[in-house]
């Protein structure tokens, strides 16, 4: 678990890099093999959108509903945790799109109730390091709300349809991460990464959670959405899919 200084760090500049391995040497390689079937499987997607795996694959359950997971994101989110989503995303070596400045909350405007306190967990498969487009972020800017202004993007070079229009890059923070390794991050700190120009691929899995006080909302972007509740009690009336 997270050590009271890592609490702050985190609370401070709203993501914390996680040296320790999560997982056993087994379980990550099943980890890695599922990713290998997800990817084989993607048809027309490009590798960098296999999002939600876990809705259709009930084998990333024994991951996302861990104790190795849940024991580390416990201390930032509290005891009463919901499993809100997770998402491969692989970028291909070269042709790896960029991912653009961004708040993971601004995506979810308007579908929860609250939005301090979701916590990702970005779970490095491979290596990631600023040759092959790894994560970075600019420290503190979760605590400014976590809805900026955004501008379109052309998304044959960017992995999503908009970016943040005034980033501080000069105070950017690089998530170098060796495989099995992860870091954590606030769903409002604003973060992005390079496209991936080496000769490795870089891929990734998140996993992201809430508070189960949180009210997910009855909107039409939550049609169909699958919640699980993965420790302690719900607080927010929402229905689960291990209810």
């Amino acid at each position: 678990m997270l050590s009271p200084q890592d609490v702050d760090f985190f609370r401070t500049n709203g993501y914390f890099l996680n040296r320790d391995r999560l997982f056993s040497p087994d379980k990550f390689e099943g980890l890695q093999q599922i990713f290998e079937d997800h990817l084989a499987d993607k048809g027309d997607k490009l590798s960098d959108e296999l999002d939600t795996p876990h809705f259709r694959d009930p084998r990333l359950l024994d991951y996302l509903l861990s104790d190795e997971v849940l024991d580390l994101v416990e201390p930032l989110v509290g005891p009463d945790i919901a499993l809100w989503s997770s998402h491969f995303i692989s970028k291909d070596p070269f042709t790896g799109r960029a991912t653009p400045w961004h708040e993971d909350s601004a995506f979810w405007e308007g579908r929860l109730s609250e939005y301090d306190r979701i916590v990702t967990v970005w779970l490095a498969l491979g290596p990631s390091n600023r040759e092959n487009g790894c994560m970075r972020v600019i420290p503190g800017t979760h605590l400014e709300g976590g809805f900026s202004q955004y501008r379109p993007t052309d998304m044959t070079e960017q992995t999503f349809h908009a970016e943040i229009v005034e980033v501080p890059e000069e105070q950017a923070v690089d998530f170098e991460l060796e495989p099995g390794q992860c870091s954590l991050h606030d769903g409002r700190i604003v973060h992005g990464a390079k496209p991936n120009t080496s000769p490795v691929r870089r891929t990734g899995y998140t996993m992201r959670y809430i508070p189960a006080s949180v009210k997910v909302l009855p909107v039409e972007k939550n049609d169909g959405w699958k919640l699980w509740l993965a420790r302690g009690e719900d607080g927010g009336g929402n229905v689960y899919e291990n209810a």
